[in-house]
């Protein structure tokens, strides 16, 4: 009898199929499961962080010194050197010729932007390319004008204007190319360096450019990392 009871037992357990685990068995599976929903939340928190700090960084990165639209506005510095100091009338004539770049720029006329360099002008764009000479600067910018910048204007904001004797001029500016609205100055992307000489013939001609692209959440974020990196203008 005890045989015959086993055997049924046996056999009304395989019928009934696998049980699912209890006790100390199933506490390893529910510890997954946590583990798992603690690191996707906390991941979930880190990527919130991260792009809210992004968007704060981005919000509160405006410039300080923002400049001024008119290049004859800005108080030069005049450096005298023994063949003498630059005057007046020749910040109103180095003006003059980056107001004469601006508008070839408008018309899309790569030819009357090349005549603003000397003939051996260098020409540094933001993205690092190099173009040597006023040829090779109107031939690339006579293609970009019909490409990547085509129907787009130029738009500045000066920085300073530093005389070293009567025939050197270096310009600093914010910039930025726009097509409708133009952007108001905390919203020019790149800082810019002209440096004119008066030549031969008497006029002012850019000896060399260079364009950088303000990276502005980098900069901030280095500002507030090291607070003593950051420009007086910016403090």
């Amino acid at each position: 009898m005890r045989t015959n009871s086993t055997t049924t037992s046996t056999a009304a357990t395989a019928l009934e199929g696998p049980t699912a685990p209890t006790g100390p068995a199933a506490k390893p599976t529910n510890h997954r499961r946590t583990v798992k929903r603690v690191l996707l939340g906390g991941a979930l928190v880190t990527v919130l962080a991260a792009t809210g700090g992004y968007f704060w960084l981005d919000a509160t990165s405006g410039p300080k010194n923002l400049g001024k639209a008119d290049c004859t506005a800005i108080v030069p510095s005049l450096t005298a050197t023994a063949s003498g100091k630059a005057t007046a009338d020749d910040q109103q004539a180095v003006c003059a010729t980056l107001s004469r770049l601006t508008d070839a720029w408008g018309r899309a006329d790569a030819t009357g932007y090349g005549e603003q360099f000397t003939a051996d002008a260098a020409y540094t764009t933001y993205v690092g390319t190099h173009y040597q000479g006023r040829q090779d600067i109107a031939d690339a910018h006579r293609a970009l004008f019909d490409g990547f910048v085509k129907g787009t204007s130029l738009a500045d904001s000066f920085l300073g204007v530093r005389f070293y004797g009567p025939d050197t001029a270096v310009v600093t500016s914010r910039g930025d190319t726009y097509k409708e609205d133009r952007p108001s100055a905390a919203d020019l992307t790149k800082t810019q360096t002209y440096t004119l000489v008066r030549e031969g013939d008497g006029h002012w001609r850019i000896a060399a450019f260079h364009n950088t692209q303000r990276k502005n959440v980098m900069e901030r974020l280095s500002f507030l990392w090291d607070p003593a990196t950051a420009p007086e203008a910016e403090k």
